[in-house]
């Protein structure tokens, strides 16, 4: 299993040190979330100082960015640290594209990002192999590129997309096209089993590919810490977090598989209503259970691969290291975690 952790959200100035340290602890790869700020400039502040973990985006949102934007920021990425960048690639949901990103949501978003995927790799495409460009899809088109905007040849051209799988047509797209799924928190055992690895292997298969083929990043939430009491205090934030997600209608079909689709509706009705404070209320104990992972530092591998081991690729986790003692478990965690 391959362990990842996040990049510090905002703050540019962090980035650097935060990839160094990652690196040094043993980390297999870095995330940059779309969380406020921009996910790929940190993606390159890390590539620069880095030699040999992986650089994900988790996810950047792909409608509000031309194919060619991400194309070339993705292409200078993988350039600059030599193979890489693993591009996550998300759709969100209609009202934050309309709302938020001012980007019209003209029919379903499923088909649209498989054309933009295949858009993307014509692209790269052309730059590497001197293709004609002569993509004609029924959102995206692209047909031109002269000498001045080609950007030439890289020394490793295959750019790994992983995008984000929840409703089955991601996952069966993520099974027909990509090179990995980058799985919600948002998901449970259950889900995954029932929904989410059904779909990704039907699709595999008749593209001829095995789940083998597809990288799973997942594992949900994990409340760890070095005391019971440690534990304890982290479970609210996971809850408000968790009721976050589960009022977005979008996602009702995970609460649905275990007979919670109610609590997605109470959930919108109360973010509509600006009460933030109190969606975390609706999460019970079983529900809590289901998302996440939870145990002390001592045991939470053990967790971990009882629940995820042989089905999740990778795995994201972030602890803290006040001092020194506290890096040293840390690095022992994530050998622990690397041999499930």
């Amino acid at each position: 299993m391959k362990v990842e952790t996040a990049l510090p959200i905002g703050g540019l100035d962090q980035v650097a040190a935060a990839a160094r340290e990652a690196e040094e602890t043993g980390y297999d790869g870095v995330l940059s979330f779309e969380v406020g700020h921009d996910p790929f400039l940190p993606l390159a502040i890390a590539a620069e100082h880095t030699e040999r973990i992986t650089l994900g985006s988790a996810v950047a949102i792909a409608f509000p960015r031309s194919p060619l934007t991400v194309a070339q920021m993705a292409w200078d990425i993988q350039a600059l640290s030599r193979g890489r960048l693993l591009l996550g690639l998300g759709t969100q949901v209609k009202g934050h594209n309309e709302r938020r990103y001012s980007t019209p949501w003209p029919s379903p978003p499923g088909p649209r990002l498989r054309e933009y995927i295949l858009v993307l790799r014509a692209i790269w495409d052309s730059w590497q192999n001197k293709s004609r460009p002569n993509f004609r899809g029924k959102h995206y088109t692209y047909t031109l590129m002269t000498p001045f905007f080609d950007p030439g040849p890289i020394e490793h051209p295959h750019i790994a997309i992983h995008i984000s799988a929840v409703n089955p047509y991601m996952c069966r797209l993520a099974g027909e096209l990509c090179d990995g799924a980058r799985l919600h928190g948002f998901c449970t055992p259950k889900y995954l089993r029932e929904v989410i690895l059904p779909n990704m292997e039907t699709a595999a298969k008749k593209a001829g590919r095995s789940l083998k083929d597809i990288d799973i990043s997942g594992g949900g939430f994990i409340i760890t810490g070095e005391r019971e009491e440690d534990v304890e205090r982290q479970k609210q934030a996971i809850r408000a977090q968790i009721a976050f997600y589960g009022s977005t209608r979008t996602y009702k079909g995970v609460l649905d598989i275990h007979g919670w689709g109610d609590t997605c509706l109470r959930l919108h009705r109360l973010a509509a209503a600006g009460k933030w404070a109190e969606m975390g209320q609706q999460i019970s104990d079983e529900m809590l259970e289901q998302f996440a992972v939870i145990d002390t530092y001592d045991e939470i591998a053990a967790r971990i691969k009882e629940r995820w081991g042989g089905i999740v690729d990778r795995i994201a986790l972030a602890v803290p290291i006040p001092n020194q003692g506290d890096k040293e478990r840390l690095k022992a965690l994530i050998r622990e975690l690397q041999a499930i």
